[in-house]
């Protein structure tokens, strides 16, 4: 067996067994796994297994493996259970892994642990409150999104380097600017039509058709709506503009489309479901995105947008701080998940973010008190080696496997990486106007993703969280204990 198949199955085996699993997905760094019973869960069993940096025990269980490798892990995972990546596992396979009698069938099996779990499950949903629910909603619809806003987005990051160059003249025009338009085409297929995307992932996430879904978030673009025969704003009589209302519309839009297709099923006989369902929805909700959703989440989203680029520019180098600092404590309650869609506006209505290089900073915290630890721990070997895994992704903004490998196990490098974030922040704050054209990964990776060519800020404020996460941690956050001898 290969090293992702070995640690799949070391993972099915702590999760109480494949049939205690409903889903398996991963994001960056993180396999996900759905848990039908969390009492069957060991996580200091998952916690051991090698190859685990880390548990978080959400909504979903989250076994952070590692940037890369987490694919191989969840794809090896998938292999076993015979589903794709988010489907819903059958309720017959314990016996793959567990070694249950294998002449029951599924239902004898799902009926076994019915009892068992129903009122496990229940409670669990009704310790969830009404806003973590959301925040899982909105992780659900856009961390499928991330790979396609990296990619998208380093590719928008050497476009714009090429143009800035053939703008100095340091580039001929005529050579170099068509592979500028090339990059920036290749960009747009994800840019242009992100709101196609988040329609889709959101009717999935409530219940809806994906396919309705994506029609009504493009009908937020207008498409065929010109100058001169424009669609009115039925509020103040100024011209509709494509787009109005952007992400938070379509997440409202497409949320009611999923309500009122519910209902429909309810009513519409069979036979007549599939032609008047889609067509009586799609009909109704696109005629109230168009004309109330539009206009009501466009002054949400510019008040919205308006409001933080007030805050960052009276705040500056306060507002920077707090949010360098905070950050980090935001991800493990997975309060992050909620900035996602403002980010999202901020780039489209200013072509930029400048939250995300502030939060950025938060990650150049961990790093250099990662290495503060690694200078102080030289005779603790196996916490030197899991520091030499993390930093190389570290650096690169990926800083789960610091985070949960090595400083919030310690305790107090944690509270002084969180602190060096902040210290970074403040100088980004102090600088202002620091963005970044696309969401994207931290650390240096950002780099190219920075707007209006202020790099060289955003550098000066890494290298800032980097020294305050190193000093703040080498004076005041080793624990003694850590410093002792441990082999491997």
């Amino acid at each position: 067996m290969t090293k992702e198949q070995d640690l799949g199955q070391k993972i099915f085996e702590e999760v109480g067994g494949m049939g205690n699993v409903s889903k398996i997905a991963h994001c960056m760094t993180r396999v996900r796994l759905g848990i039908k019973d969390t009492s069957k869960v060991n996580v200091e069993g998952l916690k051991k297994a090698p190859g685990v940096l880390g548990v978080v025990e959400d909504d979903t269980l989250q076994i952070i493996v590692g940037p890369g490798f987490v694919n191989k892990v969840a794809g090896a995972m998938c292999d076993m259970a015979g589903v794709k990546l988010g489907e819903v596992l059958p309720d017959n396979l314990d016996s793959a892994i567990t070694g249950d009698d294998t002449t029951k069938t599924g239902k004898q099996l799902v009926e076994e642990k019915a009892a068992a779990t129903k009122a496990s499950m229940k409670q669990k949903q009704n310790n969830t409150s009404g806003f973590k629910r959301l925040l899982k909603s909105v992780a659900n619809i856009f961390v499928p999104l991330i790979p396609g806003f990296v990619g998208a987005g380093l590719i928008a990051g050497i476009a714009a380097i090429l143009f800035n160059n053939i703008q100095a003249k340091n580039l001929d025009a005529d050579t170099w600017m068509q592979y500028v338009t090339i990059l920036n085409v290749i960009k747009n297929g994800i840019f242009s039509y992100l709101v196609i995307y988040v329609g889709i992932n959101t009717a999935q996430e409530f219940g809806g058709t994906p396919v309705l879904g994506g029609a009504i978030g493009g009908v937020t673009l207008l498409m065929g709506v010109t100058p001169e025969t424009p669609i009115k704003n039925i509020f103040n009589g100024s011209d509709m503009v494509a787009g109005q209302g952007g992400i938070i519309g379509v997440l409202l839009a497409v949320y009611l489309l999923c309500v009122l297709e519910k209902f429909l099923r309810k009513w519409i006989p069979n036979s007549l479901d599939i032609i008047l369902t889609p067509m009586i929805a799609l009909l109704i909700i696109g005629l109230f995105t168009i004309f109330i959703i539009m206009p009501f989440a466009g002054v949400i989203s510019t008040s919205l947008v308006g409001s933080i680029n007030w805050i960052i520019a009276k705040g500056g180098l306060f507002a920077g701080f707090v949010l360098g600092t905070l950050f980090l404590p935001m991800v493990m309650l997975g309060l992050h998940q909620v900035l996602t869609p403002i980010h999202v506006e901020m780039i489209a209505q200013n072509g930029y973010t400048i939250l995300l290089p502030m939060l950025a900073m938060a990650g150049g915290g961990q790093v250099g008190a990662s290495v503060a630890l690694w200078m102080r721990c030289r005779k603790n070997k196996p916490l030197v080696n899991m520091i030499k895994g993390g930093l190389p992704v570290g650096i690169l903004g990926i800083g789960e496997p610091l985070i949960y490998g090595v400083t919030i196990p310690l305790g107090r490098p944690f509270i002084t990486a969180c602190l060096g974030g902040g210290i970074g922040g403040a100088v980004i704050g102090f600088f202002g106007n620091v963005g970044a054209i696309a969401i994207g990964p931290s650390g240096v990776a950002l780099i190219p993703l920075i707007a209006n060519n202020t790099w060289l800020e955003y550098v000066i404020g890494l290298l800032a969280a980097y020294i305050g996460g190193f000093i703040l941690t080498y004076l005041w956050g080793t624990p003694k204990d850590a410093m002792e001898a441990v082999e491997e």
